[in-house]
Parts: C-alpha cells; structure tokens; sequence
C-alpha cells in the first residue's frame, strides 16, 4: 500500500476543535447581545417619556390653553409627537414597549396625565425589557423592575424616580 504524502486539509478533529471554539465564543457573546438590547430598549423607552412630558407641556400651553392635557392622537394631530408614539389611543408599541395613557387627561385645574411604558415582552434574559416606566405633569419617570408599570399615588408614585 502506498501512502500519498502530499495529502492536504484538515482532520475530523480540527475541525470539531474549531466548531467548538466558535461554540464557546458564541455562548460568551449572544447574552450580552441581549442585555445590549435589552438596555437600548429601555434607554428608547426613558427617551419616549421625556417626549411625551414635552409635548404635553408644549400641548398645554398652547392647544390647550392652560387648561388641559392631550391624548395621543391629539398629541400626534399637533405635530408634538411622532406617529409612533401618538398612532392610537389604546396603545403603541415602540422599541419593544407598549405605551399607555394611564390616565386621562383632566380637564380644567388640577389638569392631569400619566403615561405608562411597559415591555412587550418581560423576560430578564430573553426580553424586550426589565423594568417598566411611568410619567405624569410632574415631569418625573418613574421605574419599577418588572412587566407591572408604577402608578400614582397619593404621596407621589410607587416607582423609584430615575435619576
């Protein structure tokens, strides 16, 4: 039997060698790939809140004249937010969130809102988020970890303010 020595390539062992290299580097990098994304989400969804304050505070001085707030769709109509946050009423999704006006505007003084920011899709490893958030006219966000948004209260909210 003769042997061809000029034989070239890879064994089925260097090649399962390299396979699982890949394997290893992969199983370091795909969770923070996601905690990454988790954090841009919830960076987009503080975003949106300041958003909203302003245009609320720009929509109370002027379309509405001192004495109340707007719902989204008005919000939108105004030219104050995009249409993705100001699409409809029931709920917008933007970033991997959901947002809400938890509270309807009010009407006259003590005029009023509050909106309410929760992840579509709650998972602390494989979600759009880990915390939810909440707004009113104070201007303050509010965070509670979890798929449950703060809400007011009556001393404030339930919600850490974020700094």
């Amino acid at each position: 039997m003769q042997t061809n020595k000029a034989q070239k390539g890879f064994s089925l062992i260097e090649l399962l060698i390299v396979v699982a290299i890949i394997g290893i580097i992969a199983a370091i990098a795909i969770p923070n790939l996601l905690a990454s994304k988790r954090a841009s989400n919830e960076g987009s969804a503080i975003a949106s809140m300041r958003t909203l304050n302003s245009a609320e505070a720009t929509y109370f001085s002027t379309a509405g004249q001192n004495t109340n707030y707007g719902t989204f769709t008005q919000l939108n109509a105004a030219g104050l937010v995009d249409s993705v946050l100001g699409g409809a009423d029931a709920g917008n999704n933007k970033s991997g969130y959901t947002f809400t006006q938890s509270e309807a505007p009010a009407v006259g003084p003590p005029a009023i809102y509050g909106f309410a920011a929760v992840p579509q899709a709650f998972n602390p490893l494989t979600g759009t988020g880990t915390r939810s958030f909440y707004t009113n006219e104070a201007g303050v966000i509010y965070q509670l970890t979890g798929a449950t948004a703060p809400v007011r209260t009556a001393t404030g909210s339930d919600g850490a303010p974020i700094q």
